[in-house]
């Protein structure tokens, strides 16, 4: 890692401590003025992730509105489903066309199953049950590319195919299956090399225990 990308990646993590510490502010303070410090803060939080991530400032500004109360990480779920031995990935329009597992943020009032069902549903036409967890990684941690703007919890579990695909939403181009020596060209800030290849073992060995930060 270079020296810029190394001096990048601190002031993101600074960036993301100073929006959850005012974010748990706003959430707990009572005095008119300390809810106006803190919310200088979000704003200095969302300059500072801005510079340093792909995101743009109103846009962050539009992310750190829809958080509340103590801070905490996002969860990303991420459905791993199997075929004959092939694995299925769906293609990431807005990463120019790279390749993923179906997946996506888990919503408020869904269990993390119920979420990684959907998102596998709505990215592939595939209906699924989740029946294995496989790994819970910290984002930071297994080098996705780009940097994100806030600390995301990722999910990923086995899931079994109950229904043949039969829609091919907006969001996705084309979902196919891709056997472990012909994998694609990855969309990495979703997923890594690294991290399929561990699945792909586990698919394969059910005895083996879950993987995890």
């Amino acid at each position: 890692m270079s020296s810029l990308s190394e001096n990048a990646a601190k002031w993101l993590q600074w960036a993301r401590e100073i929006q959850a510490l005012s974010q748990t502010g706003l959430h707990y303070a009572k005095d008119p003025y300390d809810r106006e410090r803190y919310a200088r803060f979000r704003e200095i939080a969302a300059e500072i992730l801005a510079r340093h991530s792909s995101l743009s400032f109103d846009q962050v500004v539009q992310f750190n509105a829809a958080e509340f109360g103590h801070a905490t990480p996002k969860v990303d779920v991420r459905g791993v489903a199997m075929r004959e031995g092939q694995m299925l990935l769906v293609r990431e329009l807005s990463d120019g066309g790279r390749w993923t597992l179906p997946g996506g943020w888990a919503d408020v009032n869904e269990t993390p199953s119920e979420a990684v069902a959907r998102e596998v549903r709505e990215e592939s036409g595939y209906g699924v049950v989740p029946c294995r967890l496989l790994a819970v990684y910290d984002r930071e941690k297994q080098g996705h590319q780009p940097p994100f703007p806030f600390h995301v919890y990722k999910l990923f579990f086995l899931c079994e195919i109950m229904a043949e695909g039969k829609s091919r939403p907006g969001e996705t181009g084309e979902a196919r299956f891709f056997a472990e020596e012909e994998l694609p060209e990855l969309s990495l800030s979703r997923v890594t090399p690294q991290q399929l290849q561990r699945f792909f073992v586990q698919a394969r060995n059910p005895n083996l225990p879950e993987d995890f930060d």
